[in-house]
């Protein structure tokens, strides 16, 4: 089991600091086979790793969960947090409840433990109309919390303004994307907002596995996370910076011993306003429980944190070149 500090509280809803990601089953990751993922999935819940990402796009994700949840889950600590992405446009109030009764009915509960809300387009304002229509139904209990993904700070800020509450931001995070600490986590202290962080280990990039190893071409970036990560640290500096980060860190971890991976979550797990780090799981075809639960075995000195910004002082400047969070993926 993991120690007490591997959970926290998001707006009085205790939830593990590492979060399950469920991306992988989105298709792009290679094939899932249901009753082995589903296992895997109770020896994550017995282990503590007891909270889950998902989203009603990843393929069966929202439908795994429901069958996980109707097998008995043993105790009352699994929390499964999911994301509408709609195509902007009108948000009449039945076409959001019709997607939240969607993933209510597939994830077989009542109430979302979160709704984590995604906009894609930032000019047509009506994700304001979604967001107060998903008030409401937080109001009627079919939603328990609200949250957002990948929103920039000025849009958290404007829907904060705009008095609807949330309490969190689905953001990417990691020792390479550090533009959260830009804006985004100061905003989001200041209103009780926890951040949940994705790419933290750059789809496997910023592991043990691509120490002193040859830049990987496109044959070898074989999943959608290693193909997107690996353009995120080409506009970061290259791949020799890259080998460079991933050395440090090694020494680091060799302090501590621990693997390059632990370091990487510990150092964004302990960033201002991050609540937890979302680590993709391969469900049924590979578990890395047992290391990532050394997450929680040590500390970063401050000249731990020191040595890694000496490296990335050397990198491009992410928030000049893409902009704030999420920025990537938007039309502004």
């Amino acid at each position: 089991m993991l120690p007490d500090s591997a959970y926290t509280q998001l707006a009085g809803m205790p939830i593990c600091r590492l979060v399950n990601g469920m991306w992988q089953l989105s298709g792009a990751h290679g094939s899932i086979d249901p009753q082995r993922a589903l296992a895997n999935m109770q020896d994550y819940h017995a282990s503590g790793f007891v909270t889950w990402d998902l989203a009603d796009h990843y393929g069966p994700a929202e439908l795994l969960i429901g069958r996980f949840r109707q097998s008995g889950v043993p105790d009352g600590r699994l929390r499964a947090f999911t994301k509408w992405v709609p195509r902007p446009g009108p948000m009449p109030r039945r076409a959001v409840e019709a997607a939240i009764d969607r993933s209510r009915e597939r994830m077989a509960t009542d109430t979302l433990d979160m709704l984590q809300f995604h906009w894609w387009d930032y000019t047509d304002d009506r994700y304001l109309d979604a967001l107060r229509h998903m008030v409401t139904l937080v109001q009627e209990g079919k939603i328990a919390h609200l949250g957002l993904t990948n929103f920039d700070t000025e849009h958290v800020r404007i829907i904060t303004q705009a008095g609807i509450p949330v309490v969190s931001n689905q953001v990417q995070y990691s020792l390479v994307d550090m533009r959260p600490a830009a804006q985004m986590a100061p905003y989001c202290q200041s209103q009780s907002i926890g951040l949940l962080t994705y790419g933290t280990l750059c789809g496997g990039l910023l592991t043990d596995r691509y120490l002193n190893q040859p830049e990987p071409g496109p044959a070898a970036l074989n999943t959608a996370s290693l193909h997107k990560y690996k353009t995120m640290i080409d506009a970061w500096g290259g791949w020799a910076l890259f080998q460079e980060l991933l050395t440090t860190l090694r020494s680091i971890a060799d302090r501590h011993a621990v693997t390059i991976a632990n370091v990487a979550t510990r150092a964004i797990l302990d960033q201002p306003a991050v609540s937890a780090v979302i680590i993709g799981a391969r469900l049924g075809l590979s578990d890395n429980r047992e290391e990532n639960a050394r997450v929680f075995s040590f500390a970063l000195t401050e000249e731990d944190h020191a040595r890694i910004r000496a490296v990335q002082s050397r990198s491009r400047d992410l928030m000049a070149l893409i902009g704030d969070c999420g920025d990537e993926y938007r039309r502004r």
